[in-house]
This record gives structure tokens, sequence and C-alpha cells, in this order.
């Protein structure tokens, strides 16, 4: 894979991965996921499965590193919501 690129995807996934920071950063806080889909939040934690498992068969470590994060994040907001229902 040209390494430029995977520059490229190093770049999006950290700024798309970083936007479920503020999120899970603010439902801890809050001690509160009322307002969030639960439904939502399963069909992203889907994706970005499905993203990862592509990501490791193209051995991309863009995908697999953004992807991961992404999960942690994701099942942590979804820790939340049944934590705090």
């Amino acid at each position: 894979m040209d390494f430029n690129i995977e520059i490229i995807g190093l770049i999006a996934g950290a700024f798309t991965t970083a936007s479920f920071v503020p999120q899970v950063i603010k439902t801890w806080k809050a001690k509160s996921a009322d307002n969030l889909s639960l439904s939502m939040y399963l069909v992203m934690l889907t994706g970005v499965i499905l993203w990862l498992i592509y990501g490791i068969y193209l051995e991309s470590i863009s995908m697999i590193l953004a992807n991961t994060v992404t999960a942690i994040l994701v099942c942590a907001i979804l820790f939340f919501k049944f934590r705090y229902k």
C-alpha cells in the first residue's frame, strides 16, 4: 500500500475517532446517557467492527488503529448507556 495514502488514512482516522471523545467525556461527567440513541450506537459499533475486519484483511494500519480505538469509544458510550439507565 502506498505510504502517502496510509498517512492520509491515519489523519482521517484520527479525526473521525476523535469525534467520539467529547461524547464519551460529556456522558461520563453528566452520568447520563438518556439522550443517546442505543440503536444508533449499536449500528455504529457493527459498522466499526466490519471496517476493522476489512482493515485487517487489507493490512491497513490506519484502518486497524482508527477502528480499534473507535470501537473502544463506542463501547464506552454503550457501557454508560446501560450503566446510567
